[in-house]
Order: C-alpha cells, then structure tokens, then sequence
C-alpha cells in the first residue's frame, strides 16, 4: 500500500485537525496527560459531538449512519485523536464489535435497533464472551439458553465485562444446545442489561477503577427476535465480532502507544535521563517496536481493504502491543526514580506513569490472553499444527 495520503485523504485529515482544534479547549496539547479514566457523562458528550460531526462510524455503511469509506480513514482519525490524546468514542464494544457483527448477521430489525444508538452513544453495548473457568476458551462456554416459546431462558455467569456496569445491552454467548460441545451447539444474544435476572458486580481493579464487571444471569428472558444468526450457528458469528475487535483495534492501540512513547522521550528529557546510553537504547528498542507493529498494521489494513474482514494480523498486533505497553511504562516509571512511588498530586504528571503502569498489567489478560494470541499466531499466521 501507499503509505502517503492521497488528495482526498490529506484534505480528510485537515479537516479533522480543525475540527479538533475547534472542539477542544485551546491549551489541550499543552496540558499535562489526563490521569484514569474519563468523566462517562462528558465522554457521552463528546461522543455526541463525534456522531454529528460524522467522525463515528467512518467505515460503516451511509445506510446505517456511518461515511462508509475506506478504512484508512478510520486509521488517520485514530492517528489524529491520539496526537493530541483526544476522549473516546464512548461505545467501544458497540463501535467496534457488536455493531460490525449486527451489520454482518443481524436482521433488518436488529440494525434498526441498534446501529444509530451505537454511533450517537445513546446506546451502550458490553461483551459476555468469557466465563470463570473458561476466560478466552469460547469453546468452553457453558452459560446456558433453552428455548421456551418465542423466549431463550439464559442462566450463567459472565467475567471481565468491560462496560457492563453502565451496559444496555451485551452480546451474549451461550450454549443452547444440550449436551453439545466445543464450538457447536451455541447461540449468540442480544441481550437488554436492564432485563429481570441481570446482575452486574464491578471488579475493582489494581488501579482503582471499576473498570471489569462479573455478570450474573439468573432466568433472564431474551426474545428469540434478539438471536443473531442461526440458533445453534453462535460461533461464526463470534468468529467475526473478534475479528473485529483485534483488526480494527491494533491501530488503535498502536496510535495510543506512540502517544505514549513521545511522552516517554518528554519525561527522559524532564528527569535529565536523556543523555544516559542505556535509556537511550531502551527507548531505541520500544522505537522499533513502536514501528514494528505500525507495519503490521499496515498489512493488516492492506487485507482488510482487500477482503473487507480483518485478518489474523490483528492478533500479532494486540500481542506486541500489550507487551511493549508494558515495557514503556516500566521504564518510564524507573526514569522517575523514588519520585516514582508517589501517586496523586504532587507527582510527576500526577502519578500517570504510575497509573498507565498499573493499567497495562490487564493488557494481556483483554481482549483475549497472550497465551490464546500465541495460539492464533501459529495456526492462523504461521500454518503450525493445532495444539489440541
């Protein structure tokens, strides 16, 4: 691919920055990195903003809400967001999951439903795909739904569901087949967090936030109109939400991670550890790393324009990824020396090394464990036999 931008995708970009420049107060670059997660009423607001201003939804269908262009569209606006550490869209579940997988298998109805709430914020979607026991073995899956009339009667538990605590709805993986095992004999929900018998317990994590949630589903009614799919066909369905979610994410992260970097090299230069050798091929090596997975992101896009689904790439991406993040903050923290064990104000930026230092640790357990990834590489990527 050409990695320079065509006429049409320099003016796309323009326009961002103005718009950006426009919508955010006039020293955000220069402010200090924000700290923790942000504020979900003003998140909601800025996502608001996104959707009319057409920056939501960039590669989605224009039937459903979106521009639908090219995805490196979605890639400049990720790259753009990041350089100047712009909120989120507040539906990232629905934005980059459940919303491509409705658009893929949901009926006429389901799209009505939910693709302009997804876009707009109005609707929030969490994901139930892991279970205590099982965590990123779907095959395993043992939440069950059995049909009763027009209805599926779903019970089981649901673990590390980001977004659950503030869901309206979640797309659910059960077993609706009795008796069945592995990927057969499993149905894919849409499931209304507000529904009778839906219990959500925020997990407290190690930085504070209440970020994961458990989800307890006891008798929980769903209609059979919510089903996506074919009853009993879930896994294929499942198979495109995570084809989703590590495709389309790599940029994401990687636009975020060199953000970060150039926050890295700031803080070198703030604690006078620039000069050191050892610091310095420290940040060389995150730097090639940092281009490494910009790369592989590119070919993954390159397939994604060419086959129009994510391909396996995203999973080299995501791996990488969490692993450097990781490395980053680490040295990041140590460039800090004792001032690095404060927290809070008064320290450096606030405690944000330390903070994004305590986040990465979930990085490799999200959006499906390094140990699975590794999987996915050597089947997917590198044609190696089947572990089991």
């Amino acid at each position: 691919m050409d990695f320079r931008d065509s006429p049409d995708e320099a003016e796309f970009r323009s326009e961002l920055r103005s718009w950006l420049a426009a919508e955010l107060p006039p020293d955000w670059g220069e402010r200090e990195p924000h700290v923790g997660r942000w504020d979900f009423e003003a998140a909601r607001r800025w996502t608001r903003n996104l959707f009319d201003a057409g920056y939501a939804g960039l590669t989605w269908p224009t039937e459903y809400g979106g521009r639908g262009l090219s995805p490196t569209y979605q890639g400049i606006y990720l790259e753009e967001t990041a350089r100047i550490d712009a909120p989120d869209h507040i539906g990232v579940i629905g934005l980059g999951m459940a919303g491509p997988t409705i658009i893929a298998h949901g009926t006429p109805e389901q799209k009505e439903t939910h693709l302009r709430g997804i876009l707009s914020g109005e609707t929030i979607f969490c994901q139930g795909f892991s279970e205590p026991g099982s965590g990123s073995d779907l095959a395993s899956v043992r939440t069950r739904s059995e049909r009763e009339g027009d209805e599926f009667v779903v019970n089981g538990q649901k673990v590390w569901s980001s977004y659950a605590h503030v869901a309206d709805y979640c797309i659910l993986l059960t077993r609706s087949e009795a008796g069945s095992q592995k990927h057969r004999g499993l149905t894919y929900l849409l499931v209304d967090m507000h529904s009778e018998g839906v219990e959500v317990r925020p997990l407290r994590q190690i930085t504070g936030d209440p970020e994961f949630n458990e989800v307890f589903l006891t008798d929980v009614r769903v209609p059979v109109s919510n089903v996506v799919g074919e009853v009993g066909g879930g896994w294929g369905v499942a198979m495109t939400t995570l084809l989703h979610e590590r495709g389309t994410l790599g940029f994401a992260l990687t636009a975020r991670l060199d953000a970060l970097f150039r926050r890295l090299v700031s803080t070198a230069q703030k604690t006078g550890a620039a000069s050191d050798p050892l610091v310095r091929d420290r940040i060389a090596d995150l730097y090639v790393d940092l281009q490494g997975l910009r790369f592989t992101n590119y070919r993954s896009l390159t397939a994604l324009m060419k086959t129009g689904v994510p391909g396996p790439e995203g999973s080299v991406a995501k791996l990488h990824w969490s692993e450097a993040n990781q490395r980053l903050t680490s040295l990041a923290r140590e460039l800090l020396g004792a001032d690095g064990q404060l927290d809070g104000e008064g320290a450096f930026w606030n405690g944000y090394w330390q903070y994004q230092q305590l986040r990465s640790r979930g990085n490799t357990i999200e959006a499906g464990t390094s140990e699975i990834l590794r999987n996915i590489v050597a089947e997917r990527v590198l044609g190696l036999p089947r572990s089991r």
